[in-house]
């Protein structure tokens, strides 16, 4: 009881102190914070954070800057930019790209909704329009491309963090097009081949796409180096900051590039030096926030166990092992290398068997769908091979269903206290827990069913084979943590390590799924924490799966995309 109460005393104490410091870090100075929805084309309402500095106003309007975030990212993504350009006296719209965040499915509809976008901003009677900057990483740079595409005088200048123009989803740059282009593009950054036709990212500065857009010969482009003029519309800029592509979220240099650029082409803003930044105190925030989230999960399940109610899923695991023998090893070694093996090729079948469709709306929810499932199989499959002596479990549905379902309730209430108070959600880097739109909770109940089997199976697999008589809190947590997750840990290092030392991926033809994998770490992580804490108290790995299948199955489909939306075909037409 104790401990339950310790826990859940504790995790308010980091959720509420974590959001009133984000909250005071994005607020800085007087700036107002607005959760905006608004009209879209075709129907589709459009969501952003709004951003005004206390020096604008009707009668002193203020520069503006839209800022989009990147693929199966959030609005929040770009707080980092959107925190700073506010402190220098912008108005800035952080937009969810059509299908991502809260604005309307489908994703990649209405030229992302870049020019939706850069239409509410200039219509907000505190903007100046003679003075619009455009600022977009990767995905989003595509979103900022389309409006300025759509808009050609509606802007000033445009920064591109990680993007690029032309195709895939790009209209072609050149000299006088886009206005005043400002390009980050980091050392590491995992898409130079995608983005600007070159191996290595090092290698951009003599990319034959990008001098065409600098209006050069030929490379390589310098630094650092401002070519033609701010004043003509034709300045090019480019920054190698040494991060990757998802770093740049949380690249002073990065974020510093973008307001020092956004100073010498756009009028009216306050100047402060490149490197004046706060943002990461308010990434500090939700950082702290996230780990009392995950503490609060741990203490309602552990408050809830003392209840007359769920008094009967009491229970202390008897381990059937006594050693770590051969089995052990084996058994710990198949659990963290299989799901790392199998993570590309099951993520390609993912994509090739389920196409967006009105059953599983969101493609790359059902590419870890699928990755889950067939793990799932193996993991029983191998059960079976090597079956040893199990121990009895503690199994009631029932009760297991409604403890699992009222944990995960209050982590979700507590996040909607968060939102309500602060204006913030639990998020560190590329890891969040969002609360989700009507269309998000539509896609959780159809996602939900697979992923808690994939967990009800897996949990079990593990626990089973790695408990050993006789261990502590201490083992039995590195030992499920490192089934779980270390495969990851070893997976993103073989990938990364060539990264930083040859400027390649291991598989340089994987970008997208190697940042998706970043997430897989903390989150499997936290699996690891929360099915081991709740199998140590009822010995029973179901409470633990069921838990772990709602937080998962929301944390996914809360922070992805959603490609199928109503009035679409029900299935991909053949």
């Amino acid at each position: 009881m104790r401990t339950g109460w310790l826990l859940f005393v504790l995790s308010w104490v980091l959720i509420l102190g974590g959001g009133y410091l984000a909250h005071r870090v994005q607020t800085t100075g007087g700036i107002q914070v607005t959760d905006v929805r608004f009209a879209g084309a075709k129907g589709t309402t459009m969501s952003a954070l709004l951003y005004v500095p206390p020096t604008a106003n009707v009668m002193n309007k203020a520069p503006g800057i839209l800022a989009v975030h990147g693929y199966i990212n959030s609005r929040e993504t770009q707080d980092g930019f959107a925190i700073e350009f506010a402190r220098r006296g912008y108005v800035v719209l952080a937009l969810d790209q059509t299908g991502h965040g809260y604005s309307d499915p489908p994703a990649y509809a209405n030229g992302f909704g870049g020019p939706d976008g850069l239409k509410y901003l200039r219509g907000l009677p505190f903007v100046d329009v003679n003075n619009i900057g455009l600022e977009g990483h990767s995905m989003g740079g595509w979103t900022v491309l389309a409006a300025a595409k759509a808009m050609p005088d509606g802007y000033q200048a445009v920064m591109l963090e990680g993007s690029s123009t032309g195709p895939p989803f790009a209209a072609d740059g050149d000299a006088t097009w886009p206005r005043n282009l400002g390009l980050v593009f980091s050392q590491y950054d995992e898409f130079s081949k995608l983005m600007w036709g070159v191996d290595r990212a090092q290698d951009v500065v003599k990319s034959a796409k990008l001098a065409k857009v600098f209006g050069v010969a030929a490379g390589p482009i310098a630094v650092g180096h401002v070519y033609g003029d701010v004043n003509a519309g034709t300045a090019r800029v480019l920054y190698t900051p040494a991060v990757t592509h998802p770093g740049d979220h949380i690249s002073p240099d990065a974020i510093g590039y973008a307001a020092g650029w956004f100073a010498r082409t756009l009028k009216g803003g306050t100047l402060k030096p490149d490197l004046d930044q706060v943002w990461m105190w308010k990434e500090a925030g939700t950082g702290v926030a996230l780990g009392g989230f995950v503490m609060l999960l741990l203490g309602t399940f552990d408050l809830l166990l003392r209840l007359p109610v769920f008094m009967r899923l009491r229970g202390m695991p008897v381990p059937v092992r006594v050693s770590r023998d051969w089995r052990w090893w084996l058994a710990l070694t198949l659990g963290a290398a299989v799901p790392v093996l199998t993570y590309y090729p099951f993520f390609k079948w993912g994509g090739m068997w389920l196409p967006a469709s009105v059953l599983f709306r969101q493609t790359i929810t059902s590419q870890i769908m699928v990755w889950a499932l067939l793990n799932a199989l193996i993991a029983f499959g191998l059960g079976l091979v090597l079956r040893g002596p199990r121990a009895a479990a503690n199994t009631r549905w029932l009760g297991s269903v409604a403890i699992a379902v009222l944990t995960v309730a209050v982590g979700y209430g507590s996040l909607w206290v968060s939102d309500a108070l602060f204006k913030t959600d639990y998020r560190v880097w590329v890891v969040a827990v969002k609360l989700m739109s009507p269309a998000q909770w539509t896609a959780f109940g159809l996602y939900l069913l697979p992923f808690t089997l994939f967990f009800a199976v897996t949990l079990r697999a593990t626990h089973a084979n790695l408990a050993v008589a006789g261990d502590g809190w201490l083992k039995s947590y590195t030992g499920a943590k490192t089934a779980l997750a270390g495969g990851f840990a070893v997976f993103l290092a073989a990938e990364y390590i060539p990264l930083f030392t040859r400027d390649l991926l291991l598989t340089p033809s994987e970008p997208l799924n190697t940042v998706v994998a970043i997430q897989f770490l903390p989150l499997m992580a936290i699996v690891a924490l929360i099915s081991t804490f709740t199998w140590r108290r009822t010995n029973s790995t179901l409470p633990g799966a069921l838990i772990c299948g709602l937080f998962v199955t929301w944390y996914i489909v809360a922070g992805t995309a959603t490609h199928w939306a109503p009035g679409m075909p029900p299935w991909p037409m053949k």
